[in-house]
């Protein structure tokens, strides 16, 4: 009998300490770990400047908001996604490395403001319910920020939600925003979902369940 070949994932955490990063690291850690995975949990960038421990990892999970990175592990990490490598990025990964064009067209989008900061309430909605990556789950409300982004046009949306809200001054009139997303980076498949500013919030079982399967897909086949 096979033994199937457990993949490897590398979290890396840091960046704004508002995000509590570590606390969601263990999170996910842990639901990877459910799936048996090998997890490794850093927490610096300097993983980044190992191209060949990037290269082979199954999944990459950067749970990182703002900071900065240098050239040469930002390309480390771009080409190892684009060769197969995944990469799922949760809320603040989407706001990472501010100002780096190229990580923002790897990961499909970045943060540009939460008007009503994390009072907001508002509805995840599923437009597509059969697509098996939220297949069984059913809209629902959460309370925490609500993330108004630029977004790659190419990007399949999995989750919207709904802004109408007069401020900040760029939301000038009522759009449906991604939450979550899929898309591809050359070989490599990338995830994101806006949720997860606070521990609570990602381990609502909507949005673990989310994240659980978003990560599965994402992972290198």
């Amino acid at each position: 009998m096979t033994i199937p070949r457990r993949k490897r994932a590398l979290i890396v955490q840091g960046g704004y300490p508002g995000h509590r990063p570590r606390e969601m690291a263990d999170i996910v850690a842990k639901i990877l770990e459910s799936e048996h995975f090998i997890v490794e949990i850093y927490d610096t960038l300097q993983v980044f400047d190992d191209r060949n421990k990037l290269m082979q990892a199954d999944l990459i999970v950067p749970l990182w908001t703002a900071g900065k990175i240098e050239a040469e592990p930002l390309n480390n990490l771009l080409q190892a996604v684009a060769a197969g490598t995944g990469l799922a990025g949760i809320h603040g990964s989407a706001d990472a490395f501010r100002g780096e064009i190229q990580y923002q067209a790897m990961i499909g989008g970045q943060f540009l403001a939460h008007p009503g900061d994390d009072t907001a309430m508002y509805r995840i909605h599923f437009p597509n319910p059969h697509n098996p990556l939220v297949a069984g789950i059913q809209d629902f409300y959460v309370t925490t920020e609500q993330y108004y982004m630029m977004v790659d046009p190419s990007v399949v949306a999995l989750a919207t939600t709904y802004f109408d809200r007069p401020a900040p001054p760029l939301v000038w009139r009522p759009v449906i925003m991604p939450a979550s997303w899929v898309k591809q980076y050359g070989a490599g498949r990338i995830y994101y979902n806006s949720l997860g500013h606070r521990p609570d919030v990602i381990q609502l079982p909507q949005v673990t369940e989310m994240i659980r399967r978003g990560m599965l897909w994402a992972a290198k086949g």
